[in-house]
This record gives C-alpha cells, sequence and structure tokens, in this order.
C-alpha cells in the first residue's frame, strides 16, 4: 500500500539542520503516525513521502516555505521585563505562552538588554533548512474516527 491521502502512515526519521546537527528523531522510541493529507506535518515531509511504501528509506531536505516559513522579522518586538511578572531571571532562549491576536503562541526569548527583552513569535526552526532520514514503517487504512478528528489515535498519535 503506497501513502496517500487520508491513510495513516508510519514513520522512523532523524531530524538534522544543515551542519549535521540532530534536532528530532523518533529512533529508539514510537514511529511518528500522521494522517496523510490533513496537514499534520509539514508539507514538504508530507509531499516527498507521497507514494511511498513500507520499507522505502530516503533522505530530503525541506526548504523553509516548504518548512516552517521563512523568518519573520515582523514577528520580533521589544517588550519591556515587567511583562515577564514572576520571573526573576530572563534568558536568551526562554519560551513564553503569550495571548495574541493569533491566539496562544509559543515566544522565545532572543535577546536581553537591561529591562528590554526582544522576544521572538516565529517557529523555532523557521528559515531553516530541515533535512530528514526517514524510513516507512507502516501504512495503513484510517478509521472513521480519525478520519472525522482529522489525525492519528492511538500509538504514535493523538490520545484523547
Amino acid at each position: 500500500m503506497q501513502i496517500a491521502k487520508d491513510l495513516v502512515a508510519c514513520i522512523e526519521y532523524t531530524l538534522t539542520d544543515d551542519a549535521g546537527t540532530v534536532i528530532d528523531s523518533s529512533v529508539g522510541g514510537e514511529p511518528l503516525a500522521y494522517l496523510h493529507g490533513a496537514g499534520n506535518i509539514i508539507p514538504g515531509l508530507e509531499d516527498a513521502l507521497e507514494g511511498k511504501k513500507v520499507g522505502d528509506s530516503f533522505k530530503v531536505s525541506i526548504a523553509p516555505a516548504d518548512g516552517y516559513g521563512e523568518k519573520n522579522e515582523g514577528l520580533m518586538q521589544v517588550v519591556p521585563k515587567e511583562m515577564f511578572q514572576g520571573v526573576d531571571t530572563i534568558e536568551v532562549g526562554m519560551q513564553f505562552h503569550a495571548q495574541t491576536d493569533h491566539g496562544m503562541q509559543v515566544i522565545t526569548v532572543a535577546a536581553v538588554d537591561g529591562s528590554n527583552i526582544t522576544v521572538d513569535g516565529n517557529h523555532p526552526l523557521a528559515g531553516q533548512n530541515l533535512n530528514f532520514d526517514v524510513k516507512v514503517v507502516e501504512v495503513r487504512a484510517a478509521s472513521a474516527e480519525e478520519l472525522d478528528h482529522g489525525h492519528v489515535h492511538g500509538a504514535g498519535g493523538h490520545h484523547h
């Protein structure tokens, strides 16, 4: 069975940046299960998986436009330290949840300059090439409930 829209695919993967640093990996854990065509994974990886079958292994480099997007400087903002009530020490790399016009969003501290804190609302992998080493380990029909919910249930998927 080949990976196609509305089928569940389970993959083992290792994700690296252009320097070869491992960013994420499922190796040694549960494979990632996703519903193909439902937007559960980045578009570039989903496109690369189309038509693959169990046992297929491949490497693919995904450009930012097909991953988490280009870095948007408009999502960078300088805010006063007072906005971080209850946080004694603010350091670069810390992440917080913030209510925005687009709902709840993760922001990352990009710079600390005295009482001025630069926060970044971009996804941490925005602007980066994403290099995947992938092996397809399972392809199956999705259940009616998975199709209705738009994601995989059970091992490697969503648990309600």
